[in-house]
């Protein structure tokens, strides 16, 4: 994920409205739905939403380590991570509702509280890559919008608003690029048709351009989608979302 220090700060008042969208699709689901599969290999909806409400207690945790300064990582440890969403995934419904609101409540709660300062210290992701905690928002922001598509419960990417979109797209086609520089992959251009967004991953020059909505092209280059909605060959890509 590349760093979007430079750009401006995702407004909170945009994260909780994306986390209400999000709410809002689970208060629509069964204890029956929330055991189905989800969008993601081997994960079902209920892995999703406890991954969900976990990643919110983590987000929580890099919020106290800029408040306070003392370093608190975001996961004390992989393995700890995985093991709390496996056993947090068979929860019925009413659980799964309950662990998402309040874990969200208590990111944006405490986000809420943060001082101008704090916002600037520096954090480290789970990655290890060194942030200042207003890049938090964006972490949480990303979190919340492409977990909702992987519900597979009608929340698509068409739904993304655009904000998200415009943002997100050069983000993807950038760690893409860094991703298979390494790699045999043709390089190839993708251009959206509804903005004037446009890049080319690999090495110029691009043998082809991949085209389409730029909902499309994110959720096509993030593995959300087949990208049976663009033109253009579409190669195959790797899977690192």
């Amino acid at each position: 994920m590349t760093s979007t220090a430079s750009q401006t700060p995702v407004p909170l008042d945009t994260v909780a409205a994306a986390t209400d969208r999000l709410l809002d699709t689970i208060r629509g689901l069964s204890d029956q739905a929330v055991a189905e599969p989800s969008l993601l290999p081997g994960w079902t909806r209920g892995h999703v939403l406890a991954h969900l409400a976990r990643n919110a207690d983590s987000v929580v945790n890099l919020l106290l380590w800029a408040h306070t300064g003392v370093e608190i990582p975001q996961y004390a440890s992989t393995f700890l991570r995985d093991s709390d969403i496996e056993a947090g995934a068979p929860r019925p419904l009413a659980e799964q509702l309950a662990d998402n609101e309040a874990a969200a409540n208590r990111w944006l709660s405490l986000a809420r509280t943060l001082t101008d300062d704090a916002w600037q210290a520096e954090v480290r992701t789970r990655q290890g890559r060194p942030v200042p905690a207003t890049e938090v928002r964006w972490m949480r922001l990303q979190e919340v919008e492409i977990h909702h598509v992987d519900l597979d419960a009608g929340y698509r990417p068409s739904d993304w608003p655009a904000a998200f979109v415009t943002r997100i797209l050069p983000q993807a086609t950038a760690d893409l690029n860094r991703l298979t520089a390494d790699t045999s992959l043709e390089p190839f251009a993708v251009q959206a048709t509804d903005t004037d967004f446009t890049a080319t991953i690999g090495t110029s020059p691009a043998t082809h351009t991949i085209s389409g909505p730029g909902a499309s092209l994110v959720a096509w280059l993030l593995g959300r989608s087949e990208g049976t909605d663009l033109t253009g060959t579409l190669p195959t890509l790797p899977a690192w979302r």
